[in-house]
Parts: structure tokens; C-alpha cells; sequence
């Protein structure tokens, strides 16, 4: 492992600061879960960390404006085990709670999951499928952008030189819609999704015919990936198995997966038709339930 310097900045603007001062020489500390790994395995050497966790009020679960604010150094496992997340976002809980392992979790960060720019990062399709908004900081001063716009590559995101993603903001839950994550992996647990979904839906009048409508999908693209025309195959419609399995049809087409050591792009494919489908119908069952309350706080739906 090279050797590295451990700054301390004790607020957001110090933070920025320092990251603006030395460039790509430098790089944030959250939890480290994946940096360190990249910097023993020597993918990554910086010459500074810039340590956030000095940084006061970066972390923490909040009501905001009927929605929710997390502060960026949240750990995942706060997020999956919080009674305010499982209670009125449980497709969020649940991805939290498939990232990784016990000791992972209770160490990663949500802003990390996210900075990571991980294609396969389990809480980002949720977070974007609950239409979540990034608050960072910079040296020009602070903008709000949407998680969806936060991706431009594997391990790339748009932030800008000495810019710090600091909280996430979800909307508050609208009534009569309904969320869930679906994971399918290599293994049964601690392993990256060789397909993720995220479906979002709401109900509209009469209560057969949805209304607004996220599928986002993990994995299978450069990116995070909206399934736009899965979506609009949905919107409007009177729901029935036949529109789902056809929304899943295009979500595959949609998709633009790779061959890799976990799965073909073939079998990426191939699981999309499955796993949309379900997700759909499991989000739909949790609309019409009334919404949030539809699954149980909590519950984590498992591809099979």
C-alpha cells in the first residue's frame, strides 16, 4: 500500500478546500469500505485522504418538509435498521440492508455508496426510484441535483473538483404509491447484484390505473438506468400481468449489460424480464395497499 496523509478538515468548507488545493492528488474519506480496498490493490494511489468523518452534522436521519434528510456519512446499516426509513421508505431500508455484509454496512456510508459510482450499488436505483436529491458543496457554493443526474460512468460521477456530496433529500411518501427493490446475486447474501430493480408506483383514480411510475435499474448499464419506455408502457394503464411482463420485455431492451464474472449479458437480460415483472407487481400490491404500508416495514423481496 503507498504511503498517504490523513487531513482533517473540521468543517464542509475546510473540506472543500482542501480537496480544491490538491487536485487528484487528494481524495474524501467516508467510510472507506471501497477506497481503501482500490488503494491496497493499487487501482487507486492518492498522496492525501481528506478525512470527513472530522466533519460535524454530516451524518444523521432527519425529518425534512414532510420528506427525509440523511446526511451523506450515514452509515447503510442506520439506513436499513431505522424505524423512520422502514416505516415510510422500505424499498430504501431494504436495499440498505443487501449492501454487503453486517461489518460493511456498519461501516459504509450512503454518500459513499453513492460516490463510489458503483453500476451495481444497491441503494442507488431506490434512491432514484424515490426521486432522492443530492445537496453538495463546492467551491462556488451549494446546488441541488438529482441522484439520477449524479452517474456519468462506472466509478464516475459529476461532481466537480473539491465539490462534497453532504445529504441526500427523499420527498415526502405520496398516498397510494408503493416501492420495491429486487436483487438478484451469485450468491445469497455479501455479494454485488448481478441485477438490481427498483420499481415505484403510484395509483391513481380509479385504483387499476396507474399513475406516476420509476423503474430504475442496477447493473446492467454504465449508469443507473431509468427504464423509460418500461415506464411509459405503464402509465395510464389498467394494470394486469400482461402490461408487466410486457414492461419487462422492454426494460431488457432497454438495458445495456456486459459479459462479466458474474453473469452474460445474456443472462442480465434474461433476468430483467424476470425480476421487473416482479418488482412491479409488488409495488403495485403496496400502492393499492394504501401505499408505504403495503409491505411490510422493512421487508426485502429476494429474486429467486
Amino acid at each position: 500500500m503507498n504511503k498517504f496523509d490523513i487531513l482533517e478538515p473540521r468543517t464542509v468548507s475546510e473540506a472543500v478546500e482542501m480537496l480544491q488545493r490538491h487536485g487528484s492528488a487528494a481524495r474524501p474519506l467516508a467510510g472507506g469500505t471501497d477506497l481503501m480496498v482500490a488503494i491496497k490493490l493499487k487501482h487507486l494511489q492518492p498522496r492525501y485522504l481528506i478525512n470527513l468523518k472530522c466533519v460535524p452534522d454530516l451524518d444523521g436521519i432527519s425529518l425534512h418538509g414532510g420528506g427525509l434528510l440523511i446526511g451523506a456519512l450515514t452509515r447503510v446499516a442506520d439506513v436499513a435498521t431505522s424505524d423512520l426509513v422502514r416505516r415510510q421508505y422500505p424499498m430504501l431500508a431494504s436495499a440498505a440492508g443487501e449492501l454487503g455484509s453486517v461489518q460493511v454496512r456498519n461501516v459504509a456510508t450512503v454518500g459513499g455508496n453513492l460516490c463510489n459510482a458503483s453500476p451495481s450499488a444497491d441503494t442507488v436505483p431506490a434512491l432514484i426510484a424515490l426521486g432522492a436529491e443530492a445537496r453538495i458543496v463546492g467551491p462556488a457554493g451549494e446546488r441541488f441535483v438529482q441522484v439520477e443526474s449524479l452517474f456519468c460512468g462506472p466509478g464516475q460521477t459529476t461532481l466537480s473538483q473539491g465539490e462534497v456530496l453532504t445529504h441526500l433529500r427523499l420527498p415526502a411518501p405520496e398516498p397510494g404509491s408503493g416501492g420495491c427493490y429486487l436483487k438478484r446475486g451469485t450468491r445469497k447474501s455479501m455479494d454485488c447484484a448481478v441485477v438490481g430493480v427498483a420499481a415505484w408506483l403510484m395509483s391513481s383514480q380509479p385504483g387499476s390505473v396507474c399513475g406516476d411510475v420509476r423503474i430504475v435499474l442496477g447493473a446492467v448499464a454504465p449508469t443507473p438506468l431509468r427504464a423509460v419506455q418500461a415506464e411509459g408502457s405503464l402509465q395510464g394503464q389498467a394494470m394486469n400481468e400482461t402490461l408487466w411482463n410486457q414492461a419487462g420485455m422492454l426494460a431488457a431492451s432497454e438495458s445495456r449489460p456486459i459479459d462479466d464474472v458474474r453473469g452474460t449479458a445474456a443472462y442480465r437480460r434474461e433476468m430483467l424480464r424476470v425480476l421487473v415483472p416482479r418488482a412491479i407487481e409488488k409495488a403495485w400490491s403496496a400502492a393499492l395497499a394504501g401505499g408505504w404500508s403495503g409491505l411490510p416495514a422493512g421487508t426485502l423481496v429476494k429474486a429467486k
